[in-house]
């Protein structure tokens, strides 16, 4: 072999050799940054963007973004997405690529991105897990050159966003001013936005008037407040109702409203049918037969009393009009009657009411009657003097509901001797149910948000946190709580609604 043709081969040889390292160390640097992929600190997140060609070209590129929080621990479930987008030259409008990404494995995210042609395509990569957790990184993206430029991400503080006190949908990431009110923003940190908690310095909480108190167990007796009407107690009245067909003749109980004493008389009545029943017994007590009694029985049957059917005896003949007594004492207060008036046998003529003693009755809906019984003292307390309470026992709960409201009639029972308390007149029944020793608040320290009920509770070092509970039955001045809160913890008693609108500002309305 000729020594330029061995030349030729170490040439050969050398170059091959060359090429071949080259192309290792091409391949080794490559893989060193795709295995040291650098992340960047954004908020709570660490997070690492890639593009394969490292170099991007006109066409389908791939793009990986890792997400990993503060302790180096894959993020999964993350809302990620990437934008590009070509800035307007001249007449060409701007152009946009949205990569198609989708979740490969806890915390990475892989996808295409179609860049349209050549150029400098400035991308954003937006991570978010919920409202509280959103970051925004800006890269400089070029088919030109190799791998992503940051240009912007936030820092890693414990803010999560700033936003205005009057607009809180208002969001930014950096301090600035309103765009809606021009206010400054307010920093909004990650711990006030999960809890809803914020602080309130001792200064600011004198400004505003803000009070606290303790949660304690006490007595609690529910007032229950129902109104209701003097009526006439029903034990005492009396029906005029006679047993045969006739005629009224003198007519003494003449209005409704008159007093009657037990014995007097009220009208007289003519029937020929007791004519004849007088002229019977009085016959039969002439001859002296056994007729006597039967007759004398019938007359009792047919309303006379012993005392008549004896002035009767005493007359020696029958009477054409026979008086009707009053069988108790009372007033008037239905007449059907007038002087000569017809009347047949049934008919009710007169009703006369026993008012020396009343009933006071009221209506319970549902809910209120578990905590009513029998025999539980109450007051009343007539309309027409309402400084007077009048000391009560109830009396009577009616066991079925009305069907129309929903309520059950309960009454009690009142002396009258004075005559005060006239039928008719409107009357407050106050009854108080007593409930135990219960877990208790001020009212005013509850705050009602929808179907939610909302208390603060004091944590310390001027920090203050919204604490859903359960409240049960309340009166003027406090509200049993069910659950929620325990004896002992310090809560805010004053100022709530002033600290709810701060809290409603810093945690979002979900938390509401």
């Amino acid at each position: 072999m000729s020594r330029t043709k061995t030349l030729g081969l170490i040439s050969f040889v050398i170059l091959l050799a060359a090429a071949g390292a080259a192309f290792y160390w091409k391949n080794t640097a490559e893989l060193a940054v795709t295995d040291g992929v650098e992340f960047i600190p954004a908020g709570p997140f660490q997070i690492a963007v890639t593009v394969d060609p490292q170099q991007p070209r006109a066409g389908n590129n791939q793009i990986r973004i890792e997400v990993r929080d503060r302790e180096n621990r894959p993020v999964a479930g993350a809302e990620v997405r990437a934008v590009a987008e070509m800035p307007a030259m001249g007449a060409m409008p701007a152009m946009r690529a949205q990569a198609d990404i989708t979740e490969t494995s806890p915390g990475v995210f892989q996808g295409e991105i179609e860049l349209a042609m050549v150029g400098s395509w400035p991308m954003v990569v937006d991570v978010a897990t919920g409202h509280d957790r959103h970051v925004d990184l800006a890269f400089d993206m070029s088919t030109n050159r190799k791998g992503l430029r940051l240009k912007s991400a936030p820092e890693a503080s414990d803010t999560a966003y700033y936003t205005c006190a009057m607009h809180p949908s208002v969001r930014a990431a950096k301090p600035g001013t309103c765009p809606i009110c021009g206010m400054d923003l307010q920093p909004v940190s990650h711990d006030e936005l999960q809890s809803g908690s914020i602080v309130v310095e001792s200064g600011r909480r004198q400004a505003i008037g803000i009070k606290t108190g303790t949660v304690e167990r006490q007595p609690f007796a529910l007032p229950i407040h129902l109104h209701g009407q003097v009526t006439y107690d029903e034990t005492r009245l009396r029906d005029i109702s006679l047993r045969f067909d006739g005629w009224i003749g003198e007519l003494d109980a003449d209005f409704e409203g008159k007093e009657v004493k037990r014995g007097e008389v009220l009208f007289s009545v003519y029937s020929p049918e007791l004519l004849a029943v007088q002229d019977e017994y009085l016959k039969a007590r002439r001859r002296g037969d056994t007729l006597e009694k039967a007759a004398r029985r019938r007359l009792l049957l047919w309303g006379l009393s012993e005392e008549q059917i004896d002035w009767l005896v005493e007359q020696q003949k029958a009477q054409d009009y026979i008086p009707i007594f009053a069988p108790a004492s009372g007033v008037i207060i239905e007449k059907n009657i007038v002087a000569g008036s017809a009347f047949q046998k049934g008919d009710n003529l007169l009703r006369i009411a026993d008012l020396s003693q009343v009933w006071i009755e009221a209506h319970a809906y549902e809910d209120q009657l578990p905590l009513l019984e029998k025999g539980m003292p109450a007051k009343v307390r007539l309309t027409n003097v309402f400084h007077e309470e009048i000391p009560a026992t109830l009396t009577q709960i009616d066991p079925f509901l009305n069907h129309s409201n929903r309520s059950a009639r309960l009454r009690v029972t009142l002396p009258n001797t004075d005559g005060e308390l006239r039928p008719g007149l409107f009357a407050d029944i106050m009854l108080s149910a007593e409930l135990g020793n219960l877990l208790v608040v001020p009212r005013d320290s509850v705050l009602i948000s929808g179907k939610k009920r909302i208390v603060f509770r004091d944590l310390g070092q001027g920090r203050l946190e919204p604490v859903q509970v359960r409240t049960g039955y309340g009166d003027s001045e406090r509200i049993v709580i069910r659950s929620g809160l325990q004896e002992g913890d310090k809560i805010v008693t004053s100022g709530v609604f002033l600290i709810a609108a701060e809290s409603r500002l810093k945690s979002g309305v979900q938390q509401w």
